[in-house]
Parts: structure tokens; C-alpha cells; sequence
């Protein structure tokens, strides 16, 4: 066994001649162990969070949307479109057409994002799940064309889910200028009756803000006949939507952009990512603090081994061997505080995810969940442990070189 480990070993498990040293390194492991589980709690709680509002998206938002690289329109039957619905992984290809228009009821008004979409579009996402009213999905019936709004856009008109009156949609000509003596004269002019339902993703980018209706009542709108916004896919079971990805990139080309369902919502995973940034370096500085007890512990321990080092010295060891045990001393130390801020950090993740300890307030369904939601990934564990061995490695490595050529230095002249 190496002799700085074994010597180490036995300086940090037995007892001290001052008990303070006990207690001190007691409390540096304690420091040590309570910044880890922290950090491995609040990482957690951050991709719970992540997860969370991934999965809100899931129910409206397509597993890949294929864009173009350029302008807000493309063909919808450009030849590198079509060979999407021939491509093997991909279940369900539907055309979308969305823009701006005003929507207008009841003396009151609002603009939205009218999405046009093909029938298919209830199979390509989870929409049924998020439906609120009595009524069902359905986009048209005979010559009556039908708008789902957001529940939030629905509170701004003035609206229950299942209205009777038609609402008025607007939007410009295309090429024209608004007459300002008679703007309606420069819009076109279409109606939207209510299939008794709205929908609720819980996101006020969506519930605020987009009503939901067929394609072809959108390209009459927009004057966008034969062209399409994006195409959105649902891939087959046991297909990776990365792998796919990537293969639609190469297919496509330059002139066609392939987002997941993070990209598509890149802003605000951005932001989600940057907090958990600022948070793992705040949490690292704690944990820079705490290891100043660990050079206070091996500073006192020094001290209290100075006849120790003498002894090793006399024998033959020299000053590198000697400061390699207060060294391990330290890093022991380092270890098993992240050894166990790990193990507790992972039992209080594994109790919130079951039993819900903290949470929102004291009322239930005051919030979209009770309590905060977690998730631990295996890569923030390793990143924890290799933060906190380097932190406290190389928080002792200088002192402990200086301390130990200090105070154990052996004086010839007596």
C-alpha cells in the first residue's frame, strides 16, 4: 500500500491529540458534502423544470418541423418536400401554413397567428389532450371552417370555448397597401365558427396567442395558395429523431432548415440552460469556501503531526514525500465529501420525486404542479464529482506545499 495513503488514512480516522482538529476536519467534510448535495439537487430541480415545459410543447409542438432557410414561405410541392412522405421513419408529414391576422368580435379585437393545418395534424401531435370544452377536434364541415383559439386568446375576446357567433378575421391583400379611408377594402375577409373547443398548452406563446384551423381557410386568407409555412413530422415508433435529423439535413439541403422540438423552441431553452449555467458557478464558489476549512483542518494537523514529519524525516523521507501525506490527508477529505454530498443529494432527489417535500404553496392547483419537479441525468452527477475533486484538489495543493515546508522542517542547530 502506498506509504502517503496508508499514513493519510490513519491521521484522518484516528484520534487527534486536540480534539478541535477532529471536529474541524469533521466540519470540512460536512462543508464539502452539504455544497455537492446542493449542487446535484438544484441541477436536478433545473432539468426537471426542462422537462416539464418539454413536455407542455410535446402536445402542440411536432417531433421535427422542416422550415425554409430563407423568407417565411416554401413550395409545398418542391420536390425535395415530397420525398419526405416517402422516407421510411416518417409516420405522418402535414403541411402548416401560419401568419398574422385581426380577429374581430363583439366590438372587440386582437391579433393572432392563424395556423392552418391538414386533418392529419390531431395524429401528429397530442392536441387532444389539451382540449378544453365539449366539443372535439375538427377544423371543417361542409363550407364552414372552424378555429380552436388558445384559452388565453379566448379570455381576450371575451369567449367561451363553445361561442356561437362567427369571429371576423382580417388580413392584407397581398401586394396592396392599407386605403386609409376604408381599410377593410384593402383586407381579406374570411369567418371562423367555434367546434365548441379550445385548447390549453399552458405556455402564453401558444394560449395567447394562435387559433387553429384548416389549411385550406388559411391559403384563401394569406393568398397563399400551394405554398406552405413548414412541414411538420411524427416519426415512426423506434425511430431517433436525431438520427432522422440528421438524415433529412443531408436530403434536403442547404435551402430547407430541420428543427427538433427544442430547436423549435430554442429561445426558451436558452434561457433555461444559461440559469442552470449561473447557478452550477455560483454553487462552485460556495464550494471554494467551504474548502478553506479543509486548509484550515490540514493546517492544525500539521501542527499537530510537526514530530511526526521530524521522525519521517530523520528516517529518510523527503519534503515531497512528506507534504504527499497531508496532501492524500486533504484530498481524502475532498472525497469523501463528495461521496456523500452525492449519496445525500441523490436520496433528496429520489424523496421530492416520490413524495413532493417542497413545493409551490400551500394550495393545490394554484400552479401548473404542486411541488418542484426533478430529474437527475448521469452526466450532471460526473460533472458534480469532477467539479468538486477539482476544487478541492487544487484548493490544497499550494497551502499544504507551504504549511508543510513550515513546520516541519527539521532544525540541526538544536
Amino acid at each position: 500500500m502506498n506509504v502517503s495513503f496508508y499514513i493519510a488514512k490513519r491521521y484522518l480516522l484516528s484520534k487527534k491529540s486536540h480534539h478541535a482538529i477532529n471536529i474541524i476536519s469533521g466540519v470540512s467534510v460536512c462543508g464539502v458534502a452539504i455544497a455537492t448535495a446542493a449542487l446535484v439537487c438544484i441541477l436536478s430541480v433545473f432539468n426537471g423544470f426542462q422537462d416539464m415545459v418539454a413536455g407542455l410543447f410535446t402536445s402542440f409542438d411536432p417531433q421535427l418541423k422542416v422550415v425554409p432557410a430563407v423568407g417565411k414561405f416554401m413550395q409545398a410541392d418542391a420536390k425535395e418536400l415530397k420525398a419526405l412522405e416517402k422516407e421510411a421513419d416518417v409516420a405522418i408529414c402535414t403541411e402548416t401554413l401560419e401568419d398574422q391576422a385581426l380577429l374581430m368580435i363583439n366590438n372587440r379585437q386582437v391579433m393572432a397567428t392563424v395556423k392552418g393545418v391538414e386533418d392529419s395534424f390531431e395524429e401528429l401531435t397530442g392536441i387532444d389532450r389539451i382540449l378544453i370544452g365539449d366539443g372535439v377536434f375538427e377544423l371543417h364541415a361542409d363550407v364552414i371552417d372552424y378555429g380552436i383559439l388558445g384559452a388565453n386568446l379566448l379570455m381576450q375576446l371575451g369567449l367561451p370555448a363553445d361561442f356561437d357567433d362567427p369571429i371576423q378575421v382580417y388580413a392584407p391583400r397581398k401586394g396592396e397597401r392599407i386605403d386609409l379611408n376604408d381599410p377593410r377594402e384593402s383586407l381579406n375577409q374570411e369567418e371562423l365558427y367555434s367546434p365548441k373547443v379550445g385548447f390549453m398548452v399552458k405556455q402564453n406563446k401558444y394560449d395567447s396567442q394562435y387559433v387553429i384551423t384548416n389549411i385550406a381557410f388559411a391559403r384563401r386568407l394569406f393568398e397563399r395558395e400551394g405554398e406552405v409555412s413548414a412541414l411538420e413530422l411524427k416519426l415512426r415508433e423506434g425511430a431517433s429523431p436525431d438520427k432522422v435529423k440528421a438524415h433529412l439535413r443531408q436530403l434536403l439541403g442547404e435551402k430547407y432548415v430541420v428543427k427538433d422540438r427544442y430547436e423549435q423552441q430554442e429561445d426558451t431553452f436558452k434561457i433555461m440552460q444559461i440559469e442552470k449555467l449561473i447557478s452550477y458557478i455560483f454553487l462552485t464558489f460556495i464550494l471554494m469556501i467551504a474548502c478553506f476549512n479543509i486548509i484550515g483542518s490540514l493546517s492544525m494537523l500539521i501542527i499537530d503531526k510537526k514530530q511526526d514529519a521530524i521522525t519521517l524525516r530523520n528516517m529518510g523521507a523527503n519534503e515531497h514525500q512528506i507534504s504527499g501525506i497531508f496532501m492524500m490527508e486533504g484530498r481524502m477529505i475532498c472525497l469523501l465529501g463528495a461521496v456523500i454530498g452525492i449519496t445525500v443529494g441523490l436520496l433528496f432527489c429520489w424523496l421530492q420525486q416520490e413524495f413532493g417535500l417542497v413545493r409551490f404553496g400551500s394550495s393545490e392547483g394554484s400552479y401548473i404542479i404542486d411541488a418542484y419537479p426533478v430529474s437527475v441525468r448521469v452526466w450532471d452527477i460526473v460533472l458534480v464529482f469532477m467539479t468538486v475533486v477539482a476544487v478541492g484538489f487544487l484548493s490544497v495543493w499550494y497551502p499544504v506545499r507551504h504549511l508543510s515546508k513550515k513546520y516541519t522542517k527539521v532544525n540541526y542547530n538544536h
